[in-house]
């Protein structure tokens, strides 16, 4: 089953599961945004637009996701936003070099197949000096977490990967530089991240 399909499939029951679970974490990661200014900021897997009523109004904002019916969903939850949602791949950004000051990952890393090419497409669309802010689920390097990695052969194909290692992927990608790593969840398997673009 194609991430595609599958999350087009669970996209009436996403907000049942996740719309109140890790509220408080998704409101501190974009609370790091600039709360004045008119800054582009494009946010990576947008899905049903959960980050929506965290989100400073004076920016302009691109909401991007694989799905329709997550962009469906987002629709309803624009309300003040200037925000424009567009169907993509965040592996593979139909955007110009350099077009957004700051880029929101929120539970989009261990979703995507490849982790460190939606890294790669996040620096190549950031301006030096913008920051990307991840919320994300990691394991640790060198961490065994067995029962996460034998759950992970299934939950790869239909949901979410069980088994990124953000070290891993952030390592193919020297323009971005770790500036915030802080644990928030299910004893730090969740983290709070934000990478700067020199």
């Amino acid at each position: 089953m194609s991430l595609r399909h599958s999350y087009t499939v669970i996209a009436p029951l996403y907000d049942a599961l996740l719309a109140t679970a890790g509220t408080g974490v998704r409101a501190a990661s974009l609370g790091q945004l600039p709360q004045q200014g008119d800054l582009d900021i494009l946010i990576s897997g947008i899905g049903s637009g959960l980050d929506l009523p965290y989100l400073p109004l004076c920016h302009h904002y691109v909401g991007l996701d694989l799905t329709a019916a997550m962009l469906t969903r987002a629709k309803s939850r624009i309300g003040g936003h200037r925000l424009n949602l567009i169907r993509g791949n965040s592996m593979s950004l139909p955007f110009a070099d350099e077009s957004f000051d700051h880029v929101v990952l929120h539970l989009i890393l261990a979703i995507v197949p490849d982790a460190a090419a939606c890294l790669r497409e996040t620096a190549r669309v950031l301006k030096p000096g913008g920051n990307v802010l991840i919320l994300d689920k990691f394991l640790k390097p060198g961490e065994t977490a067995w029962i996460r990695r034998t759950l992970n052969l299934l939950s790869r194909h239909i949901v979410t990967r069980l088994d990124v290692i953000f070290e891993e992927a952030l390592a193919g990608v020297p323009q971005l530089k770790l500036k915030v790593d802080v644990p928030v969840l299910a004893g730090g398997w969740f983290r709070s991240i934000c990478l700067a673009k020199e």
